[in-house]
């Protein structure tokens, strides 16, 4: 083997590319991530990394969800333990409505919780309209300094991919041979036809702020309010869904998160230290996509009736896989979808059907061509 020649190529260093790195490493493999602009440069970055369930009732993607997020729990107090700061996060109904339907969300809440009134906590420091949630195991990760974690003792390099060329024992980039490549690349995907996955970009925005404040303890509800970790109170992410392409940090985006804010905790002393931001990827019906890629074109070709409803097996493109859309709970699906699927390219092991972008393709052929 020599210095250039890997196992997988794994494009994109955010959590999604980190955390997939991470486990095929650990599985034995040489691995490679190449990212533009580095590590957690984009979303991941900029994300609040909340660590917290879905509440609602019930679904494939809830569940996925509380399931990816006892994995994510497990893994990160295991390997990271610095990392990830178990604060609890207390989950406060979005207004009266809402309040209302918590009764029917209960039964689906599949990780461990207590309710929480809002008497109990005021003496906490935090002003609830509503009777909510408090999920005691979650917490929040140092963003950046996590993707970095996962990638130790990882080869990275630092370019921008324009294209990869298949060959007849794999991938080549660059310069850089490997049998398979991961797309991790976040809400840009140029290198294959993935139009059936709908990938975007969603624009979030967090701040941290400098404060005395003793908070305890993390929420969320239309934003995210981290505890008191260290004198730095994290708000944010919130959702610009105006802004298609990644654009310069605003302060004033941030302040107005400590507007906001206001209405949960005393924001009095609260003074901006760093803004952050960046894009976020979902998917068409914003499940995560982690799996093989469908050759598109031969598809299309060999199959011009899958518009009228047909059905046809797929045909995927050789070793080539995608770990991406996994939107704003990124730091709760990646450890868990990047394990599945490290374990399906080393052995085989099946994907998860609720992240598999198999799901798309048909339904894409119905209704875009």
């Amino acid at each position: 083997m020599t210095d250039n020649t890997y196992d997988t190529i794994v494009i994109g260093a955010g959590i999604a590319g980190a955390s997939t790195a991470y486990f095929l490493r650990q599985k034995g493999q040489r691995v490679l991530v190449v990212d533009r602009d580095g590590i957690a440069s984009g979303g991941s970055g900029a994300a609040g990394a909340f660590i917290s369930p879905k509440v609602g009732k019930g679904g494939s993607l809830q569940q996925l969800t509380n399931e990816a997020f006892a994995f994510a729990v497990r893994f990160y107090l295991d390997r990271f333990p610095t990392l990830f700061h178990q604060t609890g996060v207390i989950r406060i109904p979005r207004d009266e409505k809402d309040a209302e339907q918590f009764t029917v969300y209960e039964p689906y809440n599949q990780n461990n919780y207590t309710r929480i009134d809002p008497e109990t906590a005021r003496k906490q420091g935090v002003k609830l309209p509503y009777e909510s949630f408090l999920f005691d195991e979650a917490g929040a990760c140092d963003a950046p300094q996590l993707c970095e974690a996962l990638l130790d003792g990882i080869d990275i390099a630092r370019l921008e991919v324009a294209s990869i060329e298949q060959t007849p024992v794999g991938w080549e980039t660059d310069g850089c041979k490997a049998k398979n490549i991961v797309l991790a690349t976040g809400y840009k995907n140029s290198l294959f036809d993935m139009r059936y996955m709908g990938v975007h970009g969603r624009w979030g925005n967090r701040g941290d702020f400098v404060s005395a404040l003793p908070l305890a303890v993390s929420m969320h509800q239309s934003m995210s309010i981290s505890a008191n970790i260290d004198g730095i109170i994290r708000l944010g992410a919130t959702y610009e869904l105006q802004i298609k392409e990644p654009t310069a940090c605003d302060d004033k985006q941030a302040l107005g998160l400590r507007e906001l804010a206001g209405r949960s905790v005393d924001t009095t002393d609260f003074e901006l230290s760093q803004t952050y931001c960046g894009m976020r990827s979902g998917s068409k019906d914003y499940a995560p996509l982690t799996g093989k890629v469908v050759d598109v074109p031969w598809m299309l070709e060999q199959h011009p009736n899958l518009s009228k409803g047909a059905r046809a097996p797929l045909k995927y493109i050789d070793n080539l896989y995608i770990c991406n859309g996994l939107g704003g709970r990124g730091f709760v699906m990646a450890p868990y979808l990047a394990n599945t699927l490290a374990s399906h390219i080393i052995q085989g092991s099946p994907l998860d059907s609720r992240a598999d972008p198999d799901r798309l393709f048909l339904k894409w052929c119905r209704r875009e061509l």
